[in-house]
């Protein structure tokens, strides 16, 4: 590598691999923190779970399938099981970038579908996400993208996805509305005729430190899909910190009128859902266009979360308005208010909008529609849900034969002391 240049934007996309990789501790902690106790364990773990056969599952396979060389725009045939010793720095970083993307693709599934689902049930989507659903779509959507090509048959058309508002975000949110509609809600979070129950959260510091490594990341997420250290790397910083700043506001201003309190989980993912939005667009828009994307999505949030409990499915953190709601906003935003020179697809204002749509519609389509029969056959032979009664006592201990020290019922102290003279 005798290009300064290369060697730099190698060090670049190191590094915000890194930064992306945060993300899984954000995760982590703020899905364990949102919900109970007694399921702790069980969500921490599976952020563990996910990532490391998500990473074998797209070395096998995933990247082959979403970055080989291109059948018809349609899917990969090469670069399968790569020997990556063999290839040079840069290709090599680039699949490190890719499939920390792929891993968070999967691991938004994980706190929506939350203290209710097997294990076993939960690596089974893993794998069908990380090998067939997230790759396939990614194809149609950033083929040749470390080439600098279209080879996609969806970005040919001129679909621009920046850093994957919906090849990850709304992917990872469709795919957990699909189970989510399988396995329904968690007990007692809807009363006989309907209404709400709130399920109160373990540990809401732990889930606002998740929000935090979670804008970290974001950092390494849109300022590393530059995929080069250059003059777009700063514009993209700025307007990723003024998105999630501004939709964290909106979220939670919009949630205190109507609350009259500041609701602490609307205003996080309201956060989350600026980031979410500035995704797809925050190299192509000016720094107040920025703000007005994270204002509309942190406003997307609390309105998709309104949906969602009218309709009786229950998000147990918030993913699927955050990722989805707000991954579609951003999408669209790329043809409503991007600079068309430096999108630089040769299409019009209207004729963008109208690819954008279609990107999002394609997307929906295939992850909800595969998503939703593949794992409605699954459940038909290998329930994908936990028992009542496992459900009741906490996936710690019924998945995981786990318990935190002070879910421990210990002996009284009388009795101890008893014991110990009888002795």
């Amino acid at each position: 590598m005798n290009d300064p240049q290369q060697g730099l934007d190698v060090l670049w996309i190191i590094l915000c691999s890194g930064l992306v990789f945060l993300m899984q501790a954000g995760f982590l902690c703020l899905e364990s923190g949102l919900t109970r106790r007694k399921n702790s364990i069980n969500v921490a773990i599976k952020n563990l779970a996910d990532f490391c056969l998500t990473t074998v599952v797209f070395w096998v396979v995933g990247f082959g399938l979403m970055f080989g060389a291109s059948r018809n725009g349609w899917f990969g045939t090469s670069e399968y099981v790569l020997d990556f010793s063999l290839q040079s720095p840069f290709f090599s970083v680039f699949f490190l970038f890719q499939v920390m993307f792929c891993g968070a693709a999967v691991t938004i599934m994980s706190g929506a579908i939350a203290e209710r689902m097997r294990f076993s049930s939960y690596l089974i989507v893993t794998v069908a996400v990380s090998a067939l659903i997230y790759p396939s779509f990614g194809h149609w959507a950033w083929a040749g993208l470390n080439d600098g090509a279209t080879n996609g048959w969806l970005n040919s058309m001129g679909f621009v996805d920046f850093a994957g508002s919906t090849v990850v975000h709304s992917v990872g949110g469709w795919m957990s509305l699909a189970v989510l509609l399988i396995i329904g809600p968690r007990r007692g979070r809807f009363a006989a005729d309907g209404t709400p129950q709130k399920i109160h959260p373990s540990n809401l510091p732990l889930a606002t430190l998740g929000t935090v490594l979670l804008f970290i990341g974001w950092l390494g997420f849109n300022g590393g899909s530059t995929l080069a250290l250059n003059d777009q790397v700063a514009n993209v910083l700025v307007n990723t910190v003024i998105a999630g700043s501004v939709g964290a506001i909106s979220a939670g201003l919009l949630g205190y009128a109507i609350q009259n309190r500041l609701n602490v989980t609307q205003f996080m993912n309201g956060c989350l859902g600026g980031l979410v939005a500035v995704t797809a667009n925050a190299f192509a828009v000016t720094t107040p266009v920025a703000a007005l994307i994270g204002l509309v999505g942190g406003m997307i949030v609390i309105g998709v979360e309104e949906l969602l409990e009218h309709y009786r499915i229950d998000d147990a953190v918030g993913a699927i308005p955050v990722h989805l709601g707000a991954g579609i906003w951003g999408t669209l935003a790329v043809g409503l208010y991007g600079d068309l020179n430096i999108l630089g697809t040769g299409l019009t204002r209207l004729e963008q909008i109208g690819v954008q749509l279609l990107g999002v519609v394609v997307c929906g389509l295939w992850v909800f529609g595969v998503g939703y029969f593949l794992m409605k056959a699954v459940n038909r032979v290998y329930p994908l849900r936990v028992s009542a009664e496992h459900e009741d006592i906490g996936l710690n201990l019924a998945e995981h034969g786990e318990q935190e020290e002070h879910d421990i019922i210990w002996p009284d102290a009388e009795v101890v002391a008893s014991t110990r003279d009888a002795e």
